[in-house]
């Protein structure tokens, strides 16, 4: 869980904890906690501009590919969520029709003014995107989605908190991609040989009616070449129409733990968004060095 929400909740936090450490270093100034807070804010601030920077870096670097025609391996697309009703789901709070959902329950009890988060989840539910050269799942698990839309509800003491993506909408994907079946299908000669083969002897009146070619009731070493390379030719013919098939696209989180985003923007304003980020945190880790050694 941690890891699907860390990017997407990495300004609020450290924005929220830029802001803890000043209030916290005006409050209670004293030379010792002046030098503490900064140092606190450059290792914050170096976090953040390193985090960001990755992100800006992994999106700016990678070219935006075509479903159809994306290379087997780590890539970024841009389609069109499907609105077809096998890929709707509903969110537990609202009800509403989506693709993805994640949401947070919290409660206030009468003797305290905190909220207190009660329960979470996410869903994991595979979605569609297309261009205009094919389609592809996503598969949302352990991915940082980005700039869903967020919605905001109240029900007694209850604090609902959710966050959609929402079929028909743009959709951005950087992750692993990968095509099953088609022309990708790993098949085996030898091993369906022998299955055909196996099947057939299943059935020795049929097998001898084919094969049994001197009518003397046996299957002779002969025959049974020839068996097999009929049977070789049927599973050759067979691996031909499969690869001829269309395959099924699906894009996942990479296996080598790299960058698995998903969001509502498009690849130049979540680049932009992302470097905007990043000067900010680089100012912030400037300036926090600077007090450091104005004040030493």
């Amino acid at each position: 869980m941690w890891q699907a929400l860390r990017g997407h909740y990495i300004e609020t936090i450290t924005s929220a904890g830029y802001l803890g450490i000043i209030a916290f270093a005006v409050n209670t100034y004293q030379h010792d906690t002046g030098h503490l807070s900064l140092v606190l804010l450059a290792a914050i601030s170096v976090f953040a501009w390193i985090s960001t920077t990755k992100r800006m870096r992994a999106i700016a670097d990678i070219a935006t590919s075509r479903i159809g025609s994306a290379a087997q391996g780590y890539v970024e697309l841009y389609g069109r969520a499907s609105a077809h009703a096998d890929n709707l789901i509903k969110s537990p709070l609202s009800g509403m029709p989506c693709i993805w959902f994640r949401y947070w329950v919290y409660s206030k009890e009468n003797s305290k003014r905190e909220w207190r988060e009660v329960s979470r989840g996410v869903s994991d539910t595979t979605f569609e995107i297309s261009d205009h050269t094919g389609k592809c799942q996503v598969d949302p698990d352990d991915a940082e989605v980005i700039s869903p839309d967020r919605r905001v509800s109240y029900q007694g003491v209850y604090k609902h908190v959710e966050e959609l993506l929402y079929a028909g909408g743009s959709v951005y994907v950087l992750g692993e991609f990968s095509t099953i079946g088609g022309a990708n299908s790993v098949l085996n000669v030898k091993e369906d040989v022998g299955a055909l083969l196996a099947d057939w002897k299943k059935d020795p009146a049929q097998l001898k009616k084919r094969f049994d070619l001197d009518g003397n009731g046996e299957i002779d070493t002969q025959e049974w070449e020839l068996a097999r390379k009929a049977a070789k030719r049927e599973i050759e013919h067979l691996h031909r129409e499969i690869r001829k098939e269309s395959g099924v696209h699906i894009i996942r989180a990479p296996r080598d733990r790299r960058l698995f985003l998903i969001s509502s923007m498009s690849p130049q304003k979540l680049r932009q968004r992302y470097q905007r980020w990043s000067y900010f945190h680089f100012v912030m880790l400037v300036l926090s060095v600077g007090a450091f050694i104005w004040l030493l």
